[in-house]
């Protein structure tokens, strides 16, 4: 059982499984910092060979760059690594070339090497302008070298689309996406068809809603044990509710017993299938889940199977709106749990 790979870019090949960091950054639980390193190593021998992180992901970088250090250079040449420019909401009016170049050299610095792999841009609130100009600032700094590709990451249909036209070559987009979020699938893979740009996706199982834990199990009470509950349970809300959540569930079942694979694999595999999906980002602490996250590549999913998980599907609405449409209003649900000022020094 091999690892699928996808070329992001002429050249550049990355594992369609990411290994995700958000869940290295605090908020998930204590973290074992030496065991979570160390660990590294079992991604990348069995072919997770691309990791995420971000300069808002409070120590990560420092993490992936500690390991990388115990690296060979052939090791090294195997690994790829994604980072993120997310500059904080308070700095937004203060974006310049100068501020660009500061945080990216800061990441260069954390991840121990002369050039990022690919950054992937995030702008808070569109009603700040500037968010064009620090794509462009991106790219002169990809143009000098430091940066091999830029993406973005969050950026609804309009936007995205604008930064293309304006000449920033965006080779994907992270966005979210799962059963229970289907917005990437509209305008924006649209784009993605008109303009190549293709689909990194995380919440793929939704914070570990999608699994077998959760299968028959009533709605959880609050408070939710980490951040990543909170946000995806407000997701299932927008799904269309709890019962609309368990009748995927049980769909999803029906699919994993038939293949003898998780209820996470038939998730993650069904995102994997989608149009203009180049890889799915499952987060992880360590490696005790490893070995389930590569089952996605022994089975595939058929035509009574979609058809099965469509027939629910077709009965839920989903999250409405653009991508990360409903994540930008600060007022709202989704915008409260958000942390906004992380990218200090």
């Amino acid at each position: 059982m091999s690892v699928q790979r996808f070329d992001l870019a002429p050249g550049y090949s990355i594992s369609r499984i990411l290994r995700g960091g958000w869940q290295l950054a605090g908020g998930h639980g204590e973290i074992a910092r030496d065991r979570a390193i160390a660990e590294m190593r079992a991604f990348i021998e069995a072919g997770v060979t691309t990791f995420d992180c971000a300069d808002i992901y409070t120590g990560v970088e420092e993490m992936i760059g500690d390991f990388r250090a115990t690296l060979s250079p052939a090791e090294r040449a195997r690994m790829q690594v994604h980072t993120k420019f997310v500059p904080d909401w308070s700095d937004l009016p203060r974006v310049d070339l100068a501020y660009v170049t500061r945080i990216i050299d800061r990441s260069l610095q954390r991840l121990r090497t002369e050039q990022l792999d690919l950054v992937q841009f995030h702008w808070w609130n569109y009603e700040t302008p500037g968010w064009l100009e620090a794509a462009q600032h991106l790219d002169r700094l990809r143009q000098q070298g430091k940066i091999r590709h830029i993406a973005g990451t969050n950026f609804d249909t309009p936007h995205a689309s604008a930064m293309i036209e304006a000449g920033v070559p965006l080779v994907s987009m992270q966005v979210q996406y799962s059963l229970l979020d289907r917005r990437p699938a509209g305008a924006l893979a649209g784009l993605c068809a008109a303009r190549g740009m293709t689909l990194l996706c995380y919440g793929t199982v939704a914070g570990g809603f999608l699994s077998a834990r959760w299968l028959g199990q009533t709605a959880p009470a609050e408070p939710m044990a980490n951040r990543s509950l909170i946000k995806y349970r407000l997701i299932i809300e927008e799904f269309g509710g709890w019962d609309a959540f368990q009748a995927l569930l049980r769909a999803m079942d029906g699919v994993a017993r038939k293949h003898g694979v998780s209820l996470t694999a038939v998730a993650t595999r069904w995102v994997l299938d989608q149009p203009h999906v180049a890889g799915a980002i499952v987060g992880a602490r360590y490696a005790e889940h490893l070995a389930d996250n590569l089952t996605v590549f022994r089975f595939a999913l058929n035509a009574a199977d979609r058809a099965a998980l469509e027939a629910v599907l077709a009965q839920a609405p989903g999250p409405a709106g653009d991508t990360y449409t409903l994540e930008r209003d600060r007022d709202g649900p989704h915008g409260r749990i958000m942390k906004y000022d992380l990218n200090r020094d």
